[in-house]
């Protein structure tokens, strides 16, 4: 996460990523091309969650490898530390930082997952992760597993984009201005925003199952990757404690129906999740305790959202079981 605390004491983002696109045409020297690129993640990471998602929902399993960088990092870089010897099985490399260095040696930013990087040359191609998800769903369109979902329609991209916009902005970067915040006047203020924007996503999904349309669009993986996280992470560690997800009857009842729909509950680590803000945040949390709870048990209990109609996967169909080696670890999750 790259970010700084402003003087008056409001958190920041840095939000200039490398801007680099994969795309079917190939206009900025590197086209689609099944198996020559990797993506890199940390399943503790919302951002990274994003791109998870929508690649094991569109079925790009077999067009593009997937590595995993394990819950914490340094001031450096995102480590592979989950593989044997601490080493990417494909890259070869140790820190996802030297994928960066490789084709930008004087990378002065910080090393952000998820990131795609040309396996051939070993240099990331992008780490732009708002065009990530976006590009797999409109440039690898021919490599879409049969039954793929259309998770960015035509029809509907810019009522997408403009909901998507407000969820980034107030919720999904709302979270890290309330934790982040370097004054009480700028966390007051995080908090007021962040609550009324999740007061208004209730409003919102009260009376339609899914943000946009009536089947799951991008905008939905977008806002899951943060609710999921909110009552093991941001009620407590960020403090915003004005209510827990479980206290919020729409966006819980919303929540636990995408959780419990193939492709979304089974990609989240919730050891992982909480590994990650709890230790590598020692401003935050200096002592590293992470937390015991809370209880996963209800995140499968039933949403009763099915009465609300909708069409998860619209005119496709579910995908198949995790695949070998992608599967969430058992203990990591409620009921695994």
């Amino acid at each position: 996460m790259a970010a700084y605390v402003a003087p008056g004491g409001e958190f920041t983002r840095d939000t200039k990523y490398i801007i680099t696109r994969i795309t079917a045409d190939g206009r900025d020297g590197y086209p689609v091309e099944p198996g020559r690129y990797r993506l890199v993640v940390a399943r503790a990471c919302p951002w990274a969650n994003r791109a998870i998602i929508v690649r094991r929902l569109l079925g790009l399993e077999d067009a593009i490898s997937i590595g995993f960088c394990g819950p914490t990092h340094d001031q450096d870089s995102w480590t592979f530390d989950l593989d044997p010897g601490g080493v990417d099985p494909v890259l070869k490399i140790p820190r996802l930082k030297d994928a960066y260095l490789k084709r930008f040696p004087d990378y002065p930013k910080g090393i952000t997952v998820p990131a795609i990087v040309d396996v051939p040359t070993g240099e990331v191609v992008t780490n732009d992760f708002a065009q990530i998800t976006l590009d797999f769903s409109t440039e690898w369109r021919t490599y879409h597993r049969d039954g793929a979902p259309d998770l960015y329609p035509e029809d509907r991209r810019d009522e997408i984009d403009e909901v998507a916009q407000r969820i980034y902005t107030e919720v999904n970067n709302g979270v890290y201005r309330c934790g982040f915040a370097g004054s009480q006047e700028a966390y007051e203020k995080a908090y007021d925003r962040l609550f009324a924007a999740l007061d208004w996503l209730s409003d919102r999904l009260a009376t339609q199952r899914y943000l946009v349309g009536d089947t799951i669009t991008e905008a939905d993986v977008r806002l899951f990757t943060t609710l999921v996280r909110f009552d093991p992470v941001y009620h407590g560690h960020f403090k915003c404690n004005r209510n827990k997800l479980a206290e919020m009857p729409v966006l819980w009842a919303y929540s636990r129906d995408l959780f419990q729909t193939p492709g979304f509950g089974d990609t989240v680590d919730f050891v992982q999740i909480k590994q990650h803000y709890y230790i590598v945040h020692t401003d935050i949390n200096p002592t590293r305790i992470v937390p015991k709870g809370p209880d996963l048990a209800n995140w499968l209990r039933p949403h009763g959202r099915e009465e609300l109609g909708g069409r998860p996967f619209g005119d496709g169909t579910p995908p198949g079981p995790v695949r070998e080696g992608e599967r969430v670890p058992p203990g990591h999750g409620p009921g695994r």
